[in-house]
């Protein structure tokens, strides 16, 4: 009866309040003395993962997953409209572009008011959060520079922070190009090693001055934010309207009344960060992954909690951004923690080292890759040419590999129609690009020519030439008809290459065209019936094909029977992907020399030659079988490789030139991926290296190598087993090997998942140290079972000790270098001394639980079935004198980027001058580039102004020990006196002779003992080259990179050219870093960058790994083909 009469009592009491309107005070600031929790409201939005991009814009296909961005951005304004003190910050611009083009001009007028009012804060801002592990540097900065130009255009602003919450680790290049060198005041994730994790949260070191480059030392560093957990808010407070955190309860008149236990639950989570961070500031992700579909639902509670908290007292509670947190915590005048390096490898428990996703997905990675470089190429010839509004562009083609560039898209770690409907886009956007390639040849060609002629040559490219398949350079050459080849080279720079088209197999005959089946035919062409090739009923003629060059010289040629691993893919691919039946009468490479002109073409003709005239040369084939000798050579000019006539693989690497010698053996293997069915059920998959067992695959049946050889190249074709076989390259005028490889499709037939490896193994001592790039551009120092930042504890001695790769992987010992350079992302180690590992493809059977529900098993269907994808690919090699790796590195890295594009013509007769252009350079012709230099951007802006990038190739790497770095020198015998040494000091240390050339100007002078030693303290404060001819300041002439064209101005941008570069430096905030470090660095660190541009002499400086983007401005934009 009593507590019927106390609920009673409590019930009159609670309905004699009156309820009321609560006006919530959201006009927190920062207050000084408190703890500051800085509430940053986000969403992440994948721009394709489980979905396609547009699905996730409009809301498609819910039944994987109930996410519409559209209701994201349209919920979000509403909530902003509301309260001026709300916040919100929006990252991936392809799908805030997609919305904004959607809205009218009413609402486009109130979102710029939310933009310039700081409620609406553009992070980050490009098209995609990219991935840091498996995309080309050049195409992070393109894809961020989509993203920028967007912002700029439409809003008038330029983003400070860079926001890359969820890649799987993070690159070095991401810290400084895409952090510093874009304006970013600071970077901020969520992604890094357990272990490394938990180091910095023990030691308050989530924040730190992370220093990307050691070439460009302090000039690289950004204030770079590590969250606590991940990318979402603390537990207990996320409101998404099906979320089940509390959310504050503060109607007096409704049960379940909760204000000061939520204001509780907040300061003690706020309290727990604060232990772990510098300063008094911290910041609450209030958000995750496509979250604020109702953006009520957060914004209501986020509105509560500052109200409350503030009034409560303890700590401070405000909508900010990161913008807001980096001014404050800059603002303390903290001292921070030096991180150098990157944050690769990822883990995020012992067993689950995300390094798979280095490799999964090759034929896209490759697709990528391929595809950005012709991107490169044709927005050049787009410049040439002269953008016209009504034909085709380049745009297409550079939004979808934008796109490509995403953490989930590259990655290989998206879902089967999602990566069709990425690979769908870009091909969307090729085709467009195709037809400005061609139209920009045509112009250029007839522009050039003296002929009066009207019609338009008409090119055509091959798209599939990977695959052997190029109808227009397969058309019969009969009835006097020539195939004309432009070859067309992206690069500043001269190039040399020999270049491979498939052509038909007929014999010519006067006008007659006849086919020979007969057994002599193999006789005549000197193709024996072996294994590698199909049974040739029709060969080509020795006497009868002939290449010329625009002046009809004759150009030395080889004929190459294409092998039957690649005719197979050829026949299935072409089949699957077009619909079409390829000829099954082609049966060789036609391969030649080309000389080309730095950014430009030259033109060559093929044809049937004379009775008289000169021809092809057919390539001689033999056997292993039909050798008496147990070693075979091959290698027309300065490279020899050796193989094992008994065993039939890579012995032996000489240079007769550098004098190098070295055993070299290629081997392969496979990694049997765990299924996750022991005690940790973490299995093998998309994003996870988790290897069970490693196989060594040998020849299980025997076929005996088969060995081309003629005047340009020879050739070693080699068939594993019936899913591996592999042709090495050795080209009489490079020097290095060029293995192209068909793996697929792997068989699981035995229930294990397979990831496939190749193996280069040397004897050298290489310490258990090899290096290997960030995105193409740095080389970064890996220890096997080791890190820097922490004492590791190895639980995964395979998979924790893979880095990607992207440029190339070296290893080197007192003597030699090995290094191994690649065609597109992929995982590699070097987990033996001297030897290199990569892997080349997987296929796996079990999911690894991290999000992408679906099982990294890529198959493709023909007409009488689905296999598993086959993949062909190429690596390159090289072994070299210790220090004289990094010239080969660099610019065949480059060429390896930049292929020479070829485009394809048909006309009557042989004679070249039928043909209206035989050359053309858009440069002086007596200039080219400097070797340590790229031009990695050139591009038409519109209004007569053109965006141009230039990059020094070569970086500078550890400070000089001694003098015995430079030369071998006996002091005793060498004099010098103190003032010689502090003018070569003063003089060379900061001009362009400050690195290895330093040494050379050290034996000139004679110096005694003592002042030896004395000079040599200012030596331990040099840095070497990674080249000692070419890491140092280097110059390119604007007027000869642009001949005959009026320059009116040139303003230097950021590296995403949404801003100038003095206006970006001087707003720069500078961050001080914690003493010791500092120093250390010190030590290391003299940075040198290019000077200014003078406007009479136009002259463009660039130091050791500098990137300068330059806009420039003509007095009129048709600048070519006149």
């Amino acid at each position: 009866m009593a507590i019927i009469f106390i609920v009673a009592f409590y019930l009159v009491g609670l309905f004699s309040v009156e309820a009321e309107y609560i006006a919530y005070n959201t006009s927190g600031r920062i207050v000084p003395g408190k703890i500051n929790v800085h509430l940053v409201p986000h969403s992440h939005d994948d721009v394709g993962w489980l979905k396609t991009v547009d699905q996730y814009y409009f809301g498609g296909n819910n039944s994987i997953r109930g996410a519409c961005v559209q209701n994201v951005l349209d919920s979000v304004m509403s909530a902003l409209f509301e309260d001026k003190n709300r916040k919100f910050i929006y990252v991936e611009m392809a799908f805030f572009q997609r919305w904004w083009r959607q809205q009218s001009e009413a609402m486009k007028i109130k979102v710029k008011e939310l933009v310039n009012s700081g409620q609406l804060e553009f992070i980050n801002g490009g098209m995609s959060m990219h991935d840091e592990a498996t995309p080309h540097y050049i195409d992070l900065i393109d894809q961020t520079t989509l993203g920028h130009w967007f912002i700029k255009d439409e809003f008038g602003q330029v983003p400070r922070v860079g926001w890359q919450i969820d890649p799987f680790g993070h690159s070095a290049v991401q810290a400084y190009l895409l952090g510093s060198e874009v304006g970013f005041d600071s970077l901020f994730f969520a992604r890094i090693d357990y272990q490394d994790r938990a180091k910095r949260l023990k030691e308050k070191k989530l924040e730190v001055i992370w220093q990307g480059s050691k070439s460009l030392g302090s000039a690289s560093q950004i204030f770079t934010g590590i969250f606590p957990k991940h990318y979402d808010p603390p537990e207990g407070f996320t409101f998404e309207i099906n979320d089940v955190s509390p959310p504050i309860q503060d109607d007096v008149l409704l049960f379940d009344y909760n204000v000061q236990e939520r204001v509780n639950d907040f300061i003690s989570a706020a309290l727990a960060q604060a232990n772990v961070t510098r300063t008094n500031h911290i910041m609450w992700l209030m958000g995750t992954d496509f979250r604020y579909q109702y953006a009520n639902s957060w914004f209501r509670q986020m509105d509560k909690f500052i109200h409350y908290v503030n009034k409560d007292g303890r700590v401070n509670a405000l909508y900010s951004t990161p913008s807001i947190y980096t001014d404050a915590k800059h603002a303390v005048h903290e001292e921070w923690p030096l991180k150098t390096g990157d944050f690769f490898p990822y883990a995020d428990h012992p067993n689950a080292y995300w390094t798979g996703y280095f490799t999964s997905r090759p034929a896209f990675k490759g697709y990528v890759r391929t595809m950005s470089a012709y991107y490169f190429a044709a927005r050049q010839l787009e410049l040439f040419k002269g953008r016209n509004s009504l034909g085709p562009k380049t745009d297409a083609l550079g939004d979808a590999l934008a796109l490509a560039q995403h953490h989930d898209a590259v990655s290989g770690t998206q879902r089967q129609h999602v990566a069709a409907d990425y690979a769908l886009r870009i091909s969307i956007g090729y085709k467009e690009a195709e037809k400005l390639v061609a139209s920009s040849l045509a112009f250029l060609a007839e522009a050039r020519s003296s002929r009066q002629e009207d019609t338009a040559t008409s090119f055509q490219q091959c798209p599939l030439l990977n695959i052997s398949y190029c109808p227009p350079s397969e058309a019969v050459l009969a009835n006097g008809k020539t195939l004309v080849v432009v070859a067309y080279n992206p690069l500043g720079w001269k190039r040399e290459e020999v270049i491979r088209i498939p052509v038909s197999v007929y014999i010519f005959s006067s006008s007659l065209v006849m086919t020979i089946s007969t057994p002599k035919a193999y006789e005549k062409c000197f193709i024996p019936k072996v294994e590698h090739f199909q049974s040739i009923s029709n060969c080509v003629s020795s006497e009868k094909v002939v290449v010329q060059d625009s002046n009809g010289n004759e150009i030395e040629s080889q004929l190459l029977p294409i092998s039957n691993a690649t005719l197979r893919i050829r026949k299935k691919y072409v089949e699957a992907y077009l619909g079409k039946f390829p000829s099954e009468t082609l049966g060789y490479w036609l391969a030649f020399s080309v000389s080309l002109p730095p950014l430009g073409f030259n033109t060559y003709l093929i044809s049937i030659a004379k009775e008289t005239g000169p021809r092809s040369t057919i390539s001689m084939v033999q056997t292993s079988e039909e050798r008496t000798d147990k070693n075979i050579e091959v290698g027309q000019g300065n490279v020899k490789l050796h193989f094992s006539a008994k065993e039939g693989k890579l012995t032996h690497y000489v240079n007769s030139r550098s004098l190098v010698a070295s055993s070299a053996e290629q081997s392969y293997s496979y990694y049997t991926g765990n299924d996750g069915t022991d005690k940790d059920p973490q299995a093998s998959g998309a994003y996870v290296f988790r290897p069970n067992n490693t196989v060594q695959i040998k020849s299980d049946y025997q076929v005996p190598l088969t060995i081309l050889r003629g005047p340009l190249l020879d050739e070693v074709h080699q068939q594993l087993n019936p899913w591996i076989s592999q042709i090495t390259r050795v080209y009489k005028g490079k020097e290095h090997a060029e293995v192209e490889f068909i793996v697929g499709p792997i068989p699981v037939e035995d229930g294990l998942g397979k990831e496939i490896t190749t193996q280069i193994t040397t004897n050298m001592k290489t310490n258990k140290t090899f290096f290997t790039d960030s995105n193409g551009r740095d080389f970064i120092k890996r220890v096997r079972d080791f890190r820097t930042d922490w004492d590791l504890e190895v639980n995964q001695p395979i998979a924790g000790n893979y880095y990607p790769i992207n440029l190339g992987i070296y290893v080197q010992d007192d003597m030699t270098e090995l290094s191994v350079l690649v065609d597109r992302s992929v995982g590699g180690s070097s987990l033996v001394d001297g030897q290199i590992e990569l892997m080349l493809h997987r296929r796996l059977l079990h999911d690894d639980i991290r999000g992408v529900g679906e099982v990294l098993n890529e198959t493709v269907c023909f007409v009488d079935g689905c296999e598993g994808l086959t993949i062909q690919g190429k690596f390159f090699l090289r072994i070299d004198h210790l220090g004289d790796g990094a010239k080969w590195r660099r610019t065949v890295g480059q060429e390896i980027y930049s292929p020479v594009l070829l485009a394809f013509a048909e006309q009557d007769g042989s004679n070249s001058a039928n043909f209206p252009a035989k050359s053309f350079s858009a440069i002086d012709s007596s200039y080219s580039l400097p070797d340590n230099v790229a031009v990695i951007t050139l591009q038409e802006l519109g209004n007569g102004k053109v965006l141009l990038r230039l990059a020094h190739l070569y970086e500078v790497t550890s400070p000089f020990l001694s003098l015995f770095n430079c030369y071998t020198v006996v002091f005793a015998s060498l004099t010098i006196g103190i003032d010689n040494i502090i003018s070569f000091y003063a003089l060379k240390w900061f001009r362009d002779s400050y690195y290895f050339g330093m040494c050379t100007y050290i034996t000139r002078m004679p110096f005694n003992l003592n002042s030896a030693l004395l000079f040599g303290g200012h030596i331990m404060k040099m840095k070497t080259g990674e080249d000692k001819d070419y890491s140092v300041m280097t110059s390119v002439e604007l007027k000869k990179l642009f001949p005959n064209k009026k320059i009116r101005e040139v303003t230097e941008m950021s590296l995403s050219a949404n801003q100038e570069r003095a206006a970006m430096e001087k707003k720069r905030l500078v961050w001080k870093v914690e003493a010791s470090a500092a120093e250390e660095e010190e030590e290391k660190t003299q940075v040198v960058r290019g000077g200014p541009i003078d406007p009479a002499k136009l002259v463009v400086e660039l130091a050791p790994m500098e990137i300068r983007t330059l806009v420039i401005d003509f007095d009129h934009i048709q600048l070519y083909g006149s």
